[in-house]
């Protein structure tokens, strides 16, 4: 797996790191919230929810990271596995969020590009 590739699709573990730990550890914070969902308010009713999609997060960005040490790690194949099935899966993902809040745009391209373009590297590169 090219380099590019490892860069991109480390670059989509940390902002699945820092958003997951936001959405999880920092979402009473209205500054956080504005930056998440574009406003400040705080709806309790869906802490559970939104604990669960923090977690959510936080795993892929720590598979991803798994996926590009395994690959320096002499296991280039499930290096190669996790690193490109977990890109697939975040670009997906990011699709389904574009098409069920359209308003979130920009967190469907910070969730999905990084991703899309390992892809696109480890595809062409």
């Amino acid at each position: 797996m090219n380099l590019a590739s490892q860069v991109l699709a480390l670059l989509a573990a940390v902002i699945h790191l820092v958003v997951g730990t936001l959405e999880r550890f920092f979402y009473d914070r209205a500054a956080v919230r504005v930056f998440l969902t574009t406003s400040d308010a705080d709806a309790p009713e869906v802490t559970l929810w939104r604990s669960g999609v923090a977690v959510y997060n936080i795993l892929l960005g720590l598979g991803l990271v798994a996926g590009v040490v395994a690959l320096h790690a002499g296991d280039p194949t499930a290096g190669r596995t996790l690193v490109l099935g977990l890109c697939a899966f975040l670009v997906v993902s990011a699709l389904a969020f574009a098409a069920s809040f359209p308003r979130l745009w920009r967190g469907a391209l910070g969730q999905g590009l990084p991703p899309v373009l390992a892809l696109l590297a480890a595809a062409v590169l």
